[in-house]
């Protein structure tokens, strides 16, 4: 079963409908021994990074995170959840993240559109199990201003051209992000999740 945390993080039905299509067992839960028996976790989240790491903070939630990552259970950060898994974040003012991941979220420039949004394609780094059956150029959907910057390069899995190199799918051992929505981006989307379901079955 995957946990989907629950910190007040907004709409994740779509998710939760998405993983159910897959027939991937899935709660959300903000309790404790419901994220410690979980065999996955998926951190989501939309707004701005300073309230959503307030609030995970708030909940006691953050250290549950750190805890059941570090006995090696695979932790999925979606959209402001994968941002949530570096070490700062400039959005607001400065903030502290979870430091799973090295790295600084900052504001996309605007000699763009901000914020990114739309279908982009995705340039795959490294041969992951995350991407299994995605190929280099397929189109993922995102929707952010913020991207993370001062990277291990190590970490970028596959990354999206706008204007900057958008890490687009980044991982470190068992702690993996996705900047798009896996939700909302078709069967590229679903087979990613359906790779982080086969990571635990």
């Amino acid at each position: 079963m995957i946990a989907i945390i629950d910190y007040g993080a907004g709409n994740i039905k779509s998710l939760q409908f998405a993983l159910e299509r897959l027939d991937i067992p899935s709660e959300l839960t903000s309790d404790r021994t419901r994220l410690e028996q979980a065999d996955a976790l998926i951190l989501p989240g939309v707004g701005a990074f300073g309230d959503a790491m307030k609030q995970l903070k708030a909940t006691g939630l953050d250290e549950v995170v750190k805890a059941e990552v570090a006995k090696g259970k695979p932790l999925l950060g979606i959209c402001l959840g994968m941002q949530m898994l570096f070490e700062t974040s400039e959005e607001g003012g400065r903030s502290d993240g979870l430091g799973l991941l090295k790295g600084n979220i900052t504001l996309i420039p605007d000699t763009v559109k901000v914020p990114h949004m739309g279908w982009n394609s995705l340039t795959v780094q490294q041969d992951k199990p995350i991407l299994k059956d995605v190929t280099n150029g397929d189109y993922v959907y995102f929707v952010h201003s913020y991207y993370a910057a001062d990277t291990d390069n190590n970490d970028i899995v596959a990354d999206a051209d706008y204007e900057v190199s958008v890490p687009a799918v980044v991982q470190k051992g068992n702690t993996i992000g996705i900047q798009f929505h896996p939700e909302k981006s078709g069967e590229t989307g679903l087979q990613i999740l359906k790779n982080f379901g086969g990571m635990f079955t």
